[in-house]
């Protein structure tokens, strides 16, 4: 679909969104995204021109269906996949890849860090996916040399940067955020540092006594991301790991950090959206949504641009429920999309344990879908509420296919039904089988005629009786 789009990009200097945006220019990307979420195609292209929203479509993935992040539109889920070097290979990521497309995801991030052929696994991933495929690209840079962290060279995280934006990645965590001073902030931690990024920037730094290179080149990687455009995800490497660690002075002084090079990126018409935390208490979502929406916005022109999309991992609202994180960081995500989080990245319930397959990805987006979901109501979008609606007069009217049709997850859904009432009968039977054939309440029905005499009863109790 793409293809004929972008054809007249090539060899432009600047071909992101955002620069055609600040032209007034409404891109055949901006048209799509406008149809899909029920917005004009002006308001999507005034919010990628003033920072609010990214669309997130590299020149190169032309098999791609333009989606948009940003707190005018829906609220999105990331779905997070990849190969470990003791697990999967590139048939299983792309079964991950379909599940997660299957189950809604809005945008799918490849983590591979080993386990084959990554340039491969990548491309693979890419080439079959309609949805912006995200990366890290500081794991293959460590993976080049051989895992020896201290061999890394500002030319090896650039080469493999523009590997990436050449291969069609639409948007790449960048951990430019962490400076060599933030490290010390670190010490009164539980966790320490749990960003596998932030982990191998820190080796680095505390080893050569350095700045962090991707900060100190980041210009360069503008300059990448402007040919072929690419959107930042500016990872969050001091994240809190636990909710002991949440809103401390590491996190906070990282996010500062962040909003400087977002207005960077924006001052070269680059997409930027923003990493949040992963463990935070539910009374802090709040603080930590609010915060990010201060730092990461420009105020010093006459018209004040941003806030960045913000997109959170969870956050986890506790730490005690290992193989249940899929839940207690879905509550967490909905206080966060509620109060303006743009996209949410689920957490499977292998966190902390293990490498998710494609069941665990089901149960993880299903989960964060209803997080988002809760989020759109919440927040009163357009239209939000207008599936659950439908689903509920469906539930009162027993119609048992469409209820399972109209279900975030319809397998599961008919599963569960057919557990105890498999036969087709039981599809258009007025009972399921928690309270059977004589006990549901909806098989109460109580047509107008009945209401309109039972009130006029009513009014008759309230008249004055005469002396």
């Amino acid at each position: 679909m793409r293809s004929e789009w972008v054809a007249k990009r090539h060899g432009q200097g600047n071909v992101t969104q955002m620069h055609y945006a600040r032209q007034g220019v409404i891109t055949e990307e901006m048209n799509y995204v406008a149809q899909r979420e029920n917005l004009s195609a002006e308001l999507i292209r005034e919010e990628v021109a003033e920072g609010r929203m990214i669309i997130p479509a590299n020149i190169n993935h032309t098999n791609l269906e333009p989606m948009c992040i940003g707190i005018a539109s829906k609220c999105k889920v990331n779905a997070n996949i990849g190969a470990s070097p003791n697990s999967s290979d590139v048939e299983e990521e792309l079964e991950k890849l379909f599940t997660s497309i299957k189950y809604g995801a809005d945008t799918v991030m490849d983590l591979s860090t080993g386990g084959g052929n990554l340039d491969q696994i990548r491309t693979a991933i890419i080439q079959k996916s309609p949805v912006p495929i995200g990366t890290v690209p500081i794991y293959q840079a460590l993976e080049s040399v051989h895992g020896r962290m201290e061999n890394l060279t500002p030319d090896d995280f650039l080469h493999i940067i523009e590997k990436h934006a050449q291969q069609g990645v639409d948007y790449m965590t960048i951990h430019a955020g962490i400076l060599i001073e933030h490290l010390p902030l670190v010490k009164s931690r539980l966790t320490g540092i749990v960003s596998r990024g932030g982990g191998i920037i820190a080796k680095w730094m505390l080893h050569h006594h350095k700045q962090n290179p991707l900060y100190t080149h980041f210009d360069e990687i503008i300059e990448i991301f402007k040919k072929y455009d690419v959107s930042f995800s500016l990872g969050d490497s001091l994240r809190p790991g636990c909710t002991h660690d949440a809103s401390d002075d590491a996190q906070l002084a990282e996010l500062k950090t962040l909003g400087q090079l977002t207005r960077k990126a924006w001052k070269h018409n680059v997409q930027v959206m923003v990493e949040g935390p992963g463990h935070v208490p539910m009374d802090q979502i709040e603080f930590n949504v609010k915060k990010q929406m201060e730092e990461c916005s420009d105020f010093s022109l006459e018209k004040k641009v941003g806030p960045a999309p913000f997109y959170v991992l969870g956050p986890l609202v506790t730490d005690i429920a290992p193989g249940y994180d899929h839940i207690t960081s879905a509550i967490g995500a909905a206080i966060a999309g509620w109060h303006g989080t743009a996209m949410l990245c689920y957490v499977t319930p292998k966190e902390h344990l293990g490498l998710p397959n494609a069941e665990d990805v089901r149960n993880g987006l299903i989960a964060y879908k209803i997080s988002a979901h809760a989020a759109d109501i919440a927040r009163h979008r357009f239209g939000a509420r207008d599936r659950d609606d439908e689903l509920s007069v469906a539930r009162y009217n027993f119609d048992w296919n469409r209820q399972f049709e109209l279900s975030l997850d319809p397998d599961r859904a008919r599963e569960y039904h057919d557990e105890t009432l498999p036969a087709d009968i039981y599809k258009t039977a007025e009972f399921c089988s928690m309270c059977g054939p004589k006990f549901c309440p909806m098989q109460t029905k109580v047509d107008a005629d009945a209401l309109t005499e039972l009130e006029k009863y009513l009014a008759k109790e309230k008249e004055p009786v005469a002396k």
